[in-house]
């Protein structure tokens, strides 16, 4: 099975300020899954980190270079519950065709973890809960 993770914003912020824990640790195994993310997390990810650890926004940049971009279509019907805001990164990894989407947003992806069959055939956990799994 070709794995495909789509990585949340915090999952990118945790990766670029902490090299050594799990979110980095997806970066260092290309050949077992291909990374995405989008545009609209990128950013997010990039305001977040220039306001908490301004340090952190050069690894980011380097570890963005290992992604590919999922694109930002609005065409995808959102998902029903899910938060406004958290819309784009659920419509992003649909039109990236991944397998997974990865975040550490347990307030607003909660309900949804681990139920693809509520989120046309998605998984969303947590890296913890994906490394676990392989």
């Amino acid at each position: 099975m070709d794995l495909r993770l789509f990585l949340d914003a915090n999952v990118l912020f945790t990766a670029a300020h902490r090299p050594q824990g799990k979110a980095a640790f997806l970066f260092h195994y290309p050949q077992r899954w291909t990374l995405l993310s989008s545009e609209y997390a990128l950013e997010e990810c990039r305001r977040n980190l220039a306001v908490k650890f301004p340090d952190a926004v050069g690894p980011m940049r380097k570890l963005a270079l290992q992604l590919d971009r999922a694109p930002q279509v609005f065409g995808v019907s959102p998902l029903a519950g899910l938060a406004g805001k958290d819309q784009p990164i659920f419509q992003a990894a649909v039109a990236g065709r991944c397998t997974h989407l990865l975040t550490g947003d347990l307030r607003d992806f909660g309900p949804f973890m681990n139920q693809p069959e509520q989120t046309r055939g998605l998984i969303i956990q947590t890296v913890a809960d994906f490394l676990a799994d392989c």
